[in-house]
């Protein structure tokens, strides 16, 4: 819980500026991906999504748009889910809550996505677990992690993380030079305790088959989809 409170704190003063400069400092790619990850979701008009740690809304819009679905955007964040509220309208239906547990009955949902979530929580494999109760059978899951690149990519990375994001995130506000200074290394402490190998068997353990997964943009961000069994 600790965890949650803190991330909630570090995205709180974010939400106007949170898509502006989460493509900036991705370099265009972090809009990508979520078009890539609504792109793996199996649902059509009539399906009800659910979209946990939802934020400003960016995912639940990118669900509409690409498959006339009804959405139900879940966050903690009041301030996050206030930007998304004036961005959606009454097109999304938004839950302030957290995922642990989740506010909703088993099998509420014709599909699932989640975006930077498991990083915050205390046992992702429990996480996944909740995430698939509330889902149908045979519904579709689908998330977006960062990653960190292999290979040459790696030392471009790290440059990245450690000198750019902190630099440019001073330039921005003071909220978006704590999130540069933060992210590099979350993501590398989550990397290294929950390789692809072992979070992959936690979505298979979590009841959920079928499991793919693509690393995007040199391994920069990883879009996972499977079914609920």
């Amino acid at each position: 819980m600790a965890e949650a409170v803190s991330a909630r704190a570090l995205f709180a003063p974010l939400g106007p500026t949170y898509d502006r400069y989460a493509a900036l400092l991705s370099f265009g790619q972090d809009p990508r991906w979520r078009q890539f990850l609504v792109s793996r979701v199996d649902a059509r008009p009539g399906d009800t999504v659910l979209d946990v740690a939802t934020g400003t809304g960016a995912v639940a819009r990118e669900l509409i748009r690409q498959k006339g679905c009804t959405v139900v955007g879940l966050d903690q964040s009041p301030e996050m889910l206030a930007e998304a509220r004036r961005r959606l309208g009454d097109e999304v239906r938004l839950v302030e809550g957290t995922a642990e547990p989740l506010p909703f009955d088993d099998a509420s949902f014709d599909a699932l996505t989640f975006t930077y979530l498991l990083r915050y929580v205390a046992d992702p494999a429990a996480m996944l677990r909740e995430l698939a109760r509330v889902v149908r059978p045979g519904g579709s899951i689908a998330s977006l992690e960062f990653g960190v690149p292999h290979g040459v990519w790696r030392p471009l990375w790290e440059l990245h993380v450690r000198a750019v994001l902190p630099v440019v995130g001073r330039a921005i506000s003071p909220g978006w030079h704590r999130v540069g200074g933060f992210l590099g290394g979350s993501i590398r402490e989550f990397a290294r305790e929950w390789p692809e190998a072992r979070l992959l068997a936690a979505w298979r353990d979590a009841g959920i088959e079928d499991v793919r997964a693509r690393r995007l943009s040199l391994g920069g961000g990883i879009v996972t989809w499977a079914r609920r069994a």
